[in-house]
């Protein structure tokens, strides 16, 4: 991921490196990629995209500047060609007003040659302010028109200009018309803008053709713009669709959030991964789509964004009070355990107790056996069948208890 803004952002450098007024269509590009990429970043790798991101945003602000710069530049170089051709067109205008108070024939041919000089001038100067161009360019024509309507002294002259104009502007026509075969529309309108102003360069024609080749011109000049502003109409109906397919993602997100905090309350932990899955299906889907229009393209994605970060973090802080609370319990279990454990020691030692004290006393009572028996055979001394077997019997008992002492013995050093 990191790779891949990494080289998104050296793309950008390399495009900085060429004229930034031609070069807008691949920045938006290169913005729109390096965001989307944004939208699966790691929270680990949080840091290094910040990093990135902020060489990003200075890139971009290198660029708007530079085209700011430029922008004004270009401003102030329309303000002065436009002060250029006011000054033109004044001088345009005496000539006009001078031919219209009369003048002789070598005065028609010295104006003649200076209305072409102001002419050859006028088309050395560049394009004005867009807000003037159209009233100048009108006035302009308007006063060739009215300088050649006045040229009736140098008809030759009048009739070789108005031949050449309408060969430019025949040509002008065709080309137009071949504009409209072509499949870029957006290409095909910039090209008829061109030929537009070229148009507006050329002098008038004869009068009774002015309105025929203004029309075809025209003709030709309005399918192109109808195409257009189709174009325009399906992208910005394409935009209102993509809006509403990110408005219904949207709200599908926040349904999902909602619903997913409620459910884990009953069923558990299921239901996040579930809810998971369903956002990133999502995501994938909002990757596809396309952009809205420009008036709501940041705030759409600000809310899609914000409801995704809210949805990890509200799943990121129900897992981890679910860990508290296992820990919570194990660490209980823990304890009663252990509280089970010692109460079965101490019983233990107290059996163990009783135990030993029981064995105690038999052995004790053993001995008093043993000591009594021992004592008893003192007194059979008569050497009788009787008396033997009486002794006999006593020495086994003796012999029995002691078994019976050294078992208790073992017991106790065992215990």
């Amino acid at each position: 991921m990191a790779s891949t803004r990494q080289q998104i952002i050296e793309e950008l450098q390399n495009l900085l490196g060429k004229d930034v007024t031609e070069i807008k269509e691949q920045v938006d590009q290169l913005k729109n990629r390096f965001y989307k990429e944004a939208e699966s970043v790691d929270e680990e790798a949080k840091e290094e995209q910040e990093a990135l991101e902020l060489q990003f945003k200075e890139l971009l602000a290198e660029y708007k500047t530079r085209k700011a710069e430029i922008t004004a530049k270009t401003a102030q170089e329309l303000q002065t060609n436009l002060e250029r051709k006011k000054t033109i067109l004044e001088q345009m205008k005496a000539i006009v007003e001078s031919g219209e108070s009369g003048l002789e024939n070598e005065e028609w041919k010295a104006a003649t040659e200076r209305m072409k000089t102001l002419q050859a001038e006028w088309k050395t100067v560049g394009a004005v302010p867009a807000t003037e161009a159209q009233n100048i360019r009108k006035a302009y024509q308007r006063c060739q028109e009215q300088f050649y309507d006045l040229v009736k002294i140098n008809i030759e002259l009048r009739d070789l200009d108005f031949k050449k104009n309408l060969e430019l502007k025949t040509k002008l026509c065709e080309a137009a018309e071949k504009l409209q075969n072509n499949e870029n529309i957006v290409e095909a309108s910039r090209a008829l803008q061109q030929l537009h102003d070229e148009w507006a360069e050329i002098g008038p024609v004869a009068r009774e053709l002015r309105e025929d080749i203004w029309n075809r011109f025209k003709t030709a000049s309005s399918v192109i713009n109808k195409k257009h502003q189709a174009y325009f109409d399906n992208i910005h109906a394409k935009e209102q669709e993509n809006l509403e397919r990110k408005q219904a993602l949207v709200e599908q997100l926040k349904e999902l959030l909602t619903n997913t905090v409620e459910q884990a309350k009953k069923e558990g932990s299921k239901v996040w991964e579930d809810a998971t899955k369903q956002v990133q299906d999502i995501q994938t889907e909002w990757r596809k789509i396309g952009f809205a229009p420009k008036k709501f393209n940041q705030s759409i994605y600000e809310q899609y964004r914000e409801l995704c970060d809210q949805f990890f973090q509200t799943k990121n802080a129900y897992f981890k009070a679910r860990r508290e609370e296992w820990k919570a319990r194990a660490e209980q279990r823990k304890a009663r355990a252990e509280q089970l454990k010692a109460r079965e020691e101490k019983r233990k030692e107290q059996r163990m107790a009783k135990t030993e004290d029981q064995l105690l006393r038999m052995r004790e009572r053993l001995r008093q056996e043993i000591k009594v028996a021992e004592n008893n055979i003192l007194f059979f001394t008569a050497k009788s069948k009787t008396a033997n077997k009486l002794v006999d019997g006593l020495q086994s008992k003796i012999n029995d208890l002691k078994k019976q002492l050294d078992d208790i013995n073992k017991r106790l050093e065992e215990e």
